[in-house]
C-alpha cells in the first residue's frame, strides 16, 4: 500500500511539476495578436501587414525582447470575414491571452471587433487610413484620418489643380461613405454645386466599369476642370484603370487621387494606364531619408525578396508597434491600463524623416504627401505639409460631430466630449 501510495505521489508531483513548467514557460513570453486576412478578398493587402508584424517582433527580439520577456507572435487569419473577425478578437484575447493585437484593415473588420476589446478592455492598434467618427479607449489609430489624408488631396485638387467638378467614386462600405459624406459637406462649404458632385458606389471585387467610366467621362466634358476621388478599394482598382485608359481618360484630362491604391496594389500590375494619377498618403517607400532606407533594407533581407515593395499602413504598423513597445517600458507592465495611459504623448520616429506623436484621441501626428504614380509602380511626390497633422477623429464639417472632441486622458476620459454643451455623450 505504501509503495502504491508513494507512486501516486510521485505520478502527482511530476505531473504538478509539468503543469507549472509549461505555465512558466508561457510566462516568459509577452505574447502579442496579429489579426490580419491571409486568405479570401483582402489577404492581397493583409498578409504584408502580418509579415511587417512578424518583423517588428523579431527585431524587437534581438533588441532583447520586452521588460526582460521575449515576444511571441500569435498570427489567427479571419479570412476577410467581417463577423469573423469578432470571434477571432475574442479568442486572441480570452484564450491566447495576448497583451495586444495589431491588425484590421476595412472598417468593417474595425467595427466587427470593437465591441469585444471594449468589453474585455483589450488593445488595438489599427494600421489603415479610415472614415473618423469614432473614439475608443480601447482603440489607437494609427492609420490617416481624414484631415489627414482626404481633405488635403482635395484642398491640393481644388488649389494646386484648379478642380472643379468633382468625381466621388468608392467600394460600396462605410469607410467609402462615410469619407464622401464628409467631402460633399466639405465641397458644398467651398462653394461647390450640388451637380459639380457625382458620387457613385460598387461592390467589393467590381469589375464591369465601361458604364460608370462612360459616366464620368460624360460628367467631365462639360468645360469644368474634373477630377475623380478614389476610395475603390481592393483588386477592383485594376480593371477600373484598365477602362479609364480604354476611353481615353488619363491623368491630364481627369485625374484621379486614390485613398487606398499604394505601392503594394501597383506591384505586379502594368502602371502605364496609371502614369501621373495620384494618391493621398502619409508615407511612400520613394521618400529620402536614412531610417526609411533602413526601414526597407530589413523589410526585404527579412521577407529574402530585393523586389518587395512596403507601403503606407506597414509604416502605421510600425509607429504603432514602437509606440506600444515605448508605453510598455514606460508602464513597466503590459496591463492595458496602464499603457492607454502611458502611451498618450509617445513619440517614435516615423519613415518620412520625422517623428510622430500619440495624442490624448488616440489618434497620431503624420506628415501628409501626394505622390504621382510613375511606369515603374513607385510614386514621385508632388506636394507634401510643411510640419505635422494630428489626426481629428470628428470632422470638422459635419453637424453632428463639428462640436466633439475626443480626449482619453483623466479626468476627462472621453471619446466624444460635446463643447457646447459640456457633456459626453457616451464613454466611447
Amino acid at each position: 500500500m505504501k509503495s502504491k501510495l508513494l507512486s501516486l505521489s510521485l505520478g502527482c508531483t511530476l505531473a504538478l511539476g509539468s503543469l507549472f513548467g509549461t505555465q512558466a514557460l508561457a510566462e516568459e513570453t509577452i505574447k502579442v495578436g496579429v489579426l490580419h486576412s491571409l486568405s479570401g478578398t483582402m489577404a492581397i493587402s493583409e498578409t504584408t501587414l502580418k509579415d511587417t508584424m512578424l518583423m517588428l517582433i523579431d527585431e524587437q527580439n534581438k533588441k532583447g525582447g520586452l521588460l526582460g520577456k521575449k515576444l511571441e507572435a500569435v498570427v489567427i487569419d479571419p479570412a476577410s470575414d467581417w463577423p469573423l473577425f469578432a470571434e477571432k478578437a475574442r479568442e486572441l484575447i480570452e484564450k491566447e491571452k495576448v497583451a495586444s493585437v495589431f491588425g484590421c484593415w476595412t472598417s468593417v473588420s474595425r467595427k466587427s471587433v470593437l465591441p469585444v476589446f471594449e468589453e474585455l478592455n483589450s488593445l488595438l492598434f489599427y494600421p489603415v487610413q479610415y472614415e473618423g467618427e469614432e473614439s475608443s479607449r480601447n482603440v489607437f489609430y494609427t492609420g490617416a484620418a481624414p484631415n489627414q489624408q482626404a481633405i488635403p488631396a482635395v484642398e491640393y485638387l481644388m488649389n494646386e489643380i484648379g478642380v472643379q467638378r468633382w468625381v466621388l467614386a468608392g467600394t460600396d462600405y462605410v469607410y467609402p461613405r462615410t469619407t464622401n459624406k464628409i467631402l460633399e459637406a466639405y465641397l458644398k462649404a467651398k462653394g461647390v454645386a450640388a451637380e459639380d458632385i457625382m458620387i457613385n458606389y460598387t461592390p467589393f471585387g467590381h469589375s464591369d466599369w465601361q458604364s460608370i467610366v462612360s459616366d464620368i467621362k460624360k460628367f467631365g466634358s462639360a468645360g469644368k476642370k474634373t477630377a475623380v476621388v478614389s476610395t475603390i478599394n481592393g483588386d477592383a482598382n485594376v480593371p477600373f484603370y484598365k477602362e479609364l485608359g480604354n476611353q481615353g481618360i488619363t491623368a491630364d484630362t481627369i485625374p484621379v487621387v486614390a485613398f487606398s491604391v499604394g505601392e503594394e496594389e501597383l506591384s505586379g500590375i502594368d502602371t502605364k494606364p496609371l502614369v501621373g494619377h495620384m494618391a493621398a498618403w502619409n508615407y511612400f517607400m520613394s521618400v529620402d531619408d536614412e531610417t526609411n532606407d533602413s526601414f526597407i533594407e530589413n523589410w526585404q533581407k527579412f521577407i529574402k525578396n530585393e523586389k518587395r515593395v512596403t507601403n503606407d499602413p506597414m509604416e502605421a504598423h510600425y509607429i504603432g508597434f514602437n509606440m506600444w513597445v515605448k508605453a510598455v517600458e514606460k508602464a513597466g507592465t503590459t496591463d492595458p491600463d496602464a499603457v492607454q495611459d502611458a502611451i498618450i504623448g509617445v513619440t517614435v520616429a516615423n519613415l518620412s524623416g520625422g517623428y510622430s506623436a500619440m495624442m490624448p484621441n488616440h489618434h497620431i501626428t503624420k506628415p501628409v504627401l501626394i505622390g504621382e504614380i510613375q511606369d515603374d509602380g513607385q510614386f514621385e511626390v508632388v506636394w507634401q505639409t510643411s510640419g505635422m497633422v494630428a489626426g481629428d477623429a470628428w470632422s470638422d464639417y459635419l453637424p453632428g460631430s463639428k462640436n466633439l472632441i475626443s480626449d482619453w486622458r483623466k479626468p476627462l476620459s472621453c471619446g466624444n466630449y460635446n463643447v457646447k454643451t459640456g457633456k459626453c455623450s457616451s464613454q466611447q
